[in-house]
């Protein structure tokens, strides 16, 4: 027995020690957030084995181990929800059973997962997407677009306009009883850049008659020019979104040519012809004081032309919406942006939502410095965190409020 209670001791002990990560002291829940957490570490670490072992490309992988959290299209008491098609590409709609007093409002959301995972049919997508469809009795259309390394940019922002576009039509909104005036687009991380992007590109469009009335962007990825920004840089081990793993996302976006990962890790893809576009990016101006401390703007360094001439996606707009000129930020509508603390996203909210105030685009920016990214994902079940439910709330209640 004393050695069945040893053995139960030490496997006890390893185990603590595999869940055990180190948390900020703002933390709340932290043994709950380890526990949540333990199983996206070996999720990552399983993957990064199965490409090592040259089985599968580490995002497939993941992809496979992810599919576990897919929901079926399941309606309720409140909500008619289906699996279909807009445009070609695959979309989770909801559409509520509660007749409306006049038209109703309608949300196209793009989920997150740095344009290689995630979907709309995820419990935590689903979750979400049916919360605000319910709570602002909302139609809400979910977007499936294509994911790397299958496909690259720009086909994850190609199905995402196209759906935006097409549900924009006139015929398209007197059908599911949609105010035209009380439409808006939204997502997070990935998806808050397709959003931002989408509604950079809706008003250059002579065919779109439909105005967004406000675009809502959850800690979303916006440049791809310096991956050594201070958030890059303080959360580089974040457990749940590290440098590392954003900077794959975002090479993944664009190719599976390693060469650009590496180039990307050491912050020297850009090419000295694009150094003009720097500018607008450069966070020693844009971010707050209290986010450079302790940081030092550093000398760009510039990477070989070839990279930038196989692959421009990463120096476009289309790709990364802070590249936008002040002309193109002029047009956005109303703006709901939320940054979190312990993300190495948040410098890109942070700067955009300097250069929106610039440009006199109407903005609402709540900052969570006690949050993570990824915050929203956990907002249901055993897995709830209060802090996810935090940014769920102020975000549903800002779109009650605004849309």
């Amino acid at each position: 027995m004393g050695a069945k209670l040893r053995l139960l001791c030490l496997a006890s002990a390893l185990l603590a020690y595999w869940i055990y990560i180190p948390m900020s002291e703002d933390c709340e829940q932290p043994w709950k957030m380890m526990l949540i957490l333990a199983p996206f570490r070996a999720a990552a670490q399983l993957a990064a084995i199965a490409e090592q072992l040259g089985l599968m490309h580490y995002m497939e992988a993941m992809k496979a181990i992810m599919a576990l959290q897919h929901v079926a299209a399941t309606s309720d008491e409140n909500v008619t929800v289906t699996d279909t098609e807009f445009s070609g590409v695959p979309v989770r709609l909801f559409v509520p059973r509660k007749e409306p007093e006049g038209l109703r409002r309608a949300v196209i959301y793009f989920h997150g997962g740095g344009w290689c995972l995630g979907d709309a049919g995820f419990k935590s997508s689903d979750y979400l997407t049916r919360q605000t469809s319910n709570r602002l009795n909302a139609v809400v259309v979910s977007v499936n677009y294509r994911l790397a390394p299958k496909h690259h940019f720009p086909a994850q922002f190609e199905d995402v306009y196209s759906v935006t576009k097409f549900f924009l039509q006139s015929k398209v909104l007197s059908q599911y009883k949609v105010d035209p005036n009380r439409v808006c687009v939204a997502g997070d991380s990935a998806g808050g850049n397709l959003a931002a992007a989408v509604a950079q590109q809706l008003p250059e469009d002579p065919e779109v008659k439909t105005k967004l009335k406000l675009q809502a962007l959850l800690y979303p990825a916006l440049q791809t020019l310096d991956l050594n920004s201070p958030s890059y840089e303080e959360n580089k081990d974040d457990p749940l979104l590290s440098k590392a793993l954003m900077v794959r996302f975002w090479s993944e976006y664009f190719t599976p040519d390693a060469s650009l990962r590496e180039a990307m890790a050491s912050n020297r893809h850009v090419p000295a012809h694009a150094s003009h576009l720097l500018q607008l990016v450069n966070w020693s101006s844009l971010l707050p004081a209290e986010m450079r401390q302790g940081h030092p703007y550093p000398t760009p360094s510039f990477g070989s032309p070839r990279l930038a001439e196989q692959y421009p996606g990463f120096l476009e707009v289309r790709a990364a919406p802070l590249l936008a000129s002040a002309a193109q930020l002029r047009r956005l509508p109303l703006t709901y942006l939320l940054t979190c603390g312990h993300d190495v996203l948040r410098d890109d909210g942070l700067m955009y939502a300097a250069r929106l105030r610039a440009a006199g685009v109407p903005l609402a920016h709540q900052h969570f410095q006690e949050a993570f990214h990824g915050a929203m994902i956990f907002i249901s079940g055993s897995g709830e965190l209060a802090v996810g439910r935090r940014l769920l709330n102020s975000y549903i209640e800002w779109l009650d409020e605004n849309l």
